[in-house]
């Protein structure tokens, strides 16, 4: 079984395992900020997740939402991915993506699945191999994908919690969005956060396209004096959630899900409690 991390090094020494897939995670744009200015190349035999199309719910007006059970079934089976992968996934920024692909296998049963710590930036800044992007057809996978529903949480359930307080919310966006005094880059939305949740921006857990390392990642929760409690993390549209969600089950054992609509719906919503 993968660790949730692996690195370059790693990733180098078992580009040939029979079992491995090498997903690209990266995106074209993305509404929190960075860009990459790295060209059209890849991993050797890494195949493209397309996470904004085939591997997102478009019959939902929201962004980035988990498709169902049956359709990333087959999204993951054209991509060639068996039951057995080992499932190596990576993005053009270091990590921005990755960790929302790593978190969406878990999510749908399948456990054998790591993120690439530095990403593509850190695999070229090596001067490791790198083959051109260009289409592919792969035979039919053998994936199944077995939807384990705790992981995902919905407006409703975050609408409990604000009365049961069972769980904590981490919100993964930037100080400024969280408390109001910046814009969203959406159209429409409200500023705040959700009453009675934490911020811990997802770049506070990262340093050069990296995780910190776990001895930096605890004391950035310490002060959420989390204990036993469920973790559900949020963000603008689920996506940098996943980040933060990562770099907490890299150092804790607590139960963690995605508020998967994240601000995106909560800031639209009515008649819905927000903080500033």
């Amino acid at each position: 079984m993968l660790p949730s991390l692996v690195s370059t090094a790693w990733l180098k020494n078992h580009l040939n395992d029979p079992k491995l897939i090498i997903l690209d995670a990266s995106m074209s744009e993305n509404k929190s900020g960075p860009n990459s200015d790295i060209g059209n190349v890849r991993i050797p035999k890494a195949r493209f997740f397309d996470l904004k199309n085939s591997f997102s719910d478009k019959n939902n007006s929201l962004p980035n939402m988990l498709p169902d059970e049956a359709s990333f079934t087959v999204a993951c089976q054209n991509l060639g991915i068996d039951a057995d992968s080992q499932i190596v996934v990576y993005d053009n920024l270091g990590i921005y993506s990755s960790p929302r692909v790593w978190w969406m296998f878990k999510t749908m049963g399948h456990d054998n699945v790591a993120v690439l710590d530095g990403g593509l930036p850190k695999w070229i800044k090596e001067d490791l191999p790198l083959e051109p992007d260009q289409d592919s057809n792969y035979t039919k996978g053998s994936f199944m994908a077995k939807f384990r529903p705790q992981r995902v949480k919905n407006a409703t359930d975050i609408l409990r919690n604000i009365d049961k307080k069972e769980a904590l919310i981490i919100d993964a966006r930037s100080s400024g969005r969280f408390r109001g005094t910046e814009p969203e880059p959406r159209a429409d939305l409200k500023g705040g956060h959700v009453p009675g949740s934490l911020n811990l921006p997802f770049t506070a857990v990262l340093k050069d396209g990296q995780f910190l390392p776990k001895e930096a990642l605890r004391p950035l929760f310490e002060p959420f004096n989390i204990g036993e409690h469920p973790l559900v993390f949020t963000c603008g549209s689920g996506l940098t959630a996943c980040i933060v969600l990562l770099a907490s089950e890299l150092v804790q054992k607590n139960p963690t899900a995605v508020y998967d609509g994240s601000w995106t719906e909560w800031g639209q919503l009515e008649n819905v409690p927000i903080a500033t």
